[in-house]
């Protein structure tokens, strides 16, 4: 899937937090600062929406995204293998694909819309332990409930070991929301986002509850700016989609909020390219994961002066270029 993303929007305060926001589209990715630290918020709670059948713009964008799975899986898209076959690549290939996917966002929101511009930004990462609640819409079969729990609890555990960081599903502390909504849903859900992350910017919090059908699914995140660390995320997964479309945009969500928020077209095999030809996490990816949270690099870094460690980690992981 494509990711969107908006950057980052400053607003006045004594220390800065950016928000960051990235979706899959075709995926959005916005990014954004927020006024000053604020005190950790309480844990919000799903709006009370009473079980009822699907409506009919749910139902048709079930068999839209059914129509986008099968397109893509037709074209050869969507792969779940790990590319080793055909897209090798080099530890130069790495590196730059690195600087450009952790140093580098997409959109911009600092005029309160988002807006195409690419923008350098200093290196941003977890600190604390990355605690994820996952909620559901009352349009999620209950029966659905405890296999979507073991999917990401397994996927949380692979990051965890990836990046030596810890990444567990939680009930309390959290501080990484995962919601699966049908789009009715999606459209309320502004008071539990507020709740989530009160300093949430306007343009971020409107890209969330007017998502075209082109976003598959978003994260947004905070950042602290006088750290550069990611206090917070919200990431909300459409409840329409096919199965392998649902994994991807799980994949891509997580993986973005732990602080790799753009996408490049160079970045091949890799699910940070917006031609949707790899739907699940690539040995790439994984790489690109245990460079950021390597103690050699530090958050608030530029890609100037990470660019030395880059390489020398690119080369220990991949070999040097022939």
């Amino acid at each position: 899937m494509h990711a969107l993303r908006t950057p980052l929007k400053t607003l006045k305060g004594a220390a800065l937090i950016a928000a960051s926001a990235a979706f899959l589209t075709g995926c959005i990715s916005p990014i954004q600062p927020v006024a000053g630290r604020a005190a950790q918020p309480p844990q919000p709670r799903n709006e009370k929406l009473a079980a009822t059948q699907p409506s009919a713009a749910s139902d048709a964008l079930r068999n839209y995204y059914e129509d986008v799975q099968a397109q893509l899986l037709s074209q050869g898209l969507m792969r779940t293998d790990t590319g080793s076959k055909d897209a090798p690549f080099t530890a130069r290939m790495l590196a730059n694909n690195f600087i450009r996917i952790a140093f580098f966002d997409e959109f911009d929101s600092s005029s309160g819309t988002l807006i195409a511009r690419t923008t350098e930004k200093r290196l941003r990462r977890w600190d604390k332990p990355v605690r994820v609640g996952l909620a559901f819409g009352a349009s999620v079969p209950k029966a659905r409930h405890a296999t979507e729990r073991a999917r990401v609890a397994s996927f949380l555990a692979r990051l965890q070991r990836i990046t030596g960081h810890s990444i567990t599903l939680a009930s309390t502390g959290i501080n990484f929301h995962l919601q699966i909504l049908d789009t009715d849903e999606i459209k309320a859900i502004a008071p539990t986002v507020r709740r989530a992350d009160p300093a949430i910017g306007g343009a971020e919090l409107r890209s969330i509850i007017d998502m075209p059908p082109s976003t598959y699914c978003q994260v947004t995140y905070s950042i602290d700016d006088s750290t550069n660390l990611v206090e917070r995320a919200f990431a909300v997964i459409r409840a329409e989609h096919p199965d392998l479309l649902h994994l991807s945009c799980l994949h891509e969500e997580i993986t973005q909020g732990l602080g790799l928020p753009n996408d490049s077209p160079a970045a091949r095999p890799s699910i940070f390219n917006d031609d949707q030809e790899f739907a699940l996490l690539t040995p790439m990816d994984e790489m690109m994961l245990e460079m950021l949270y390597d103690k050699r690099l530090t958050p608030g870094m530029t890609a100037e002066q990470a660019r030395p460690i880059i390489d020398q980690l690119a080369e220990a992981l991949v070999g040097g270029d022939s």
